[in-house]
C-alpha cells in the first residue's frame, strides 16, 4: 500500500494548515523531531519487548452476548491490489523477515432495506487531490500502487449504487473516495464528525473535502447497550443485522461494523488492527508510526483486548488486512 511499512499512509497528526501565503488549497504538513525521535526510540525498544497483553483488563471485561435475530445482510470486499509489507511496521515486535499484504479495501454491505459502501477508501488521481497536501518527501514514501482501484471504479465495475457511505474512521485512506461520489450521502459517528469538521485543523489528504462541499452527513451515537465485549452499540436498522461498536483509540470515534451474514458474524474492525495477528495476539502498532497515527495508545490498545475476546465469536477482518479480506 505504501513504501513506508505501515498501512495507514499518512501520520494524521500531519494536518492541513492552510498556506496563506499562496492560493487557498495549498498546505503545509510537519512532523515535531522530538516526536520523531521518540517514536523511532519507541519503535526500537518494541522489536525486542513489544508492549504486553493487561491481564486485568482481559478479566474486567465482560461478555454482553450477541444481538438475537435471524435477519441477514452479505459483506463482500471491493476488488483492490494488495502490496506485501514488512510485517513488523505493522505489528509491533513481528520478525524483521516476514512481510504481510496490505490493501486499501472498501466492502459492499447489502440489508434488505439498505446497501451501502464501508471504508469508501480511493479517489481517482488521489496524488493530485489528496496526497499532494503532504510534503513532497513524505508524499513520495507513502504513495500506494499506481494500480489501486479507486472506489468509484470498483463499486461500477460490481454493478454497485450504495445508498451511502460508513466509515469506519475519518482518516483520508478511509474516505477519499467519497471525492468521486459526491452526491452519495454519509453516516458518521457524532464524535467523529466534530473531530473533522470542527474548528481546529483536519488531518491531510482530502478527509475535509470529502465530508464537505455541499454532501448530506447523518451522525449518530453510541447509545445503544453493550454488544459481545464492547461497551456501547448502535443498530443500524432496528433488527440486529448491523451493530456499530465503540472501537475508539485509532480516532476519537473509530468503529467496527458487525453484520449478521448466513455464514456467522463479521467485524469490520477498520484501523483498529492494521492486521489479524495484532487482535490474535494482542500487539499494538508499532511506536512508529503507531504515535502518530493512533488518538489515543491507551484506548486502542484496549481496543485490541476486547477484539482478542471477541474473535471466537466472529470473523474479525481489519481493513488493510489483504488476507482477512480475501476470506469473506
Amino acid at each position: 500500500m505504501s513504501f513506508l511499512p505501515w498501512a495507514d499512509g499518512i501520520p494524521w497528526r500531519c494536518r492541513y494548515v492552510p498556506d496563506v501565503t499562496s492560493d487557498a488549497t495549498a498546505s503545509s504538513a510537519a512532523l515535531s523531531p522530538r516526536d520523531l525521535f521518540g517514536a523511532l526510540s519507541g519503535f526500537g525498544r518494541g522489536l525486542l519487548r513489544p508492549r504486553r497483553p493487561d491481564d486485568r483488563l482481559l478479566a474486567s471485561i465482560s461478555d454482553a452476548g450477541l444481538p438475537r435475530g435471524d435477519r441477514t445482510v452479505t459483506v463482500r470486499p471491493l476488488p483492490q491490489v494488495s502490496r506485501a509489507l514488512p510485517a513488523g511496521g505493522i505489528i509491533e515486535g513481528a520478525g524483521p523477515l516476514r512481510r504481510v499484504r496490505n490493501a486499501m479495501t472498501g466492502f459492499v454491505v447489502e440489508h434488505p432495506d439498505a446497501t451501502f459502501v464501508v471504508d469508501p477508501s480511493y479517489c481517482r488521481d488521489a496524488p493530485e487531490r489528496a496526497l499532494a497536501e503532504l510534503p513532497g518527501m513524505l508524499r513520495r514514501l507513502v504513495a500506494p500502487p499506481a494500480d489501486t482501484v479507486a472506489t468509484v471504479d470498483s463499486l461500477r465495475a460490481a454493478q454497485v449504487r450504495p445508498d451511502f457511505a460508513l466509515p469506519t474512521h475519518a482518516h483520508w485512506d478511509h474516505v477519499c473516495g467519497l471525492l468521486d461520489l459526491p452526491s452519495l450521502p454519509v453516516h458518521l459517528r457524532t464524535i467523529e464528525r466534530d473531530w473533522i469538521l470542527g474548528p481546529g485543523p483536519a488531518p491531510v489528504g482530502g478527509v475535509r473535502p470529502a465530508l464537505t462541499d455541499g454532501r448530506s452527513v447523518e451522525t449518530y451515537d453510541l447509545g445503544g447497550p453493550p454488544v459481545a465485549t464492547f461497551t456501547a452499540s448502535h443498530d443500524m436498522f432496528g433488527d440486529g443485522s448491523v451493530i456499530l461498536v465503540d472501537l475508539a483509540g485509532h480516532t476519537p470515534g473509530s468503529i467496527g461494523v458487525l453484520a449478521r451474514t448466513a455464514t456467522g458474524w463479521v467485524l469490520i474492525a477498520g484501523d483498529a488492527a492494521w492486521h489479524y495477528d495484532q487482535v490474535d495476539l494482542i500487539r499494538q502498532k508499532p511506536s512508529f508510526p503507531g504515535d502518530f497515527v493512533d488518538e489515543d495508545r491507551d484506548a486502542a490498545f484496549a481496543a485490541l483486548h476486547r477484539l482478542h475476546l471477541a474473535r471466537h465469536q466472529m470473523r474479525i477482518v481489519p481493513t488493510h488486512d489483504h488476507d482477512a479480506t480475501s476470506l469473506l
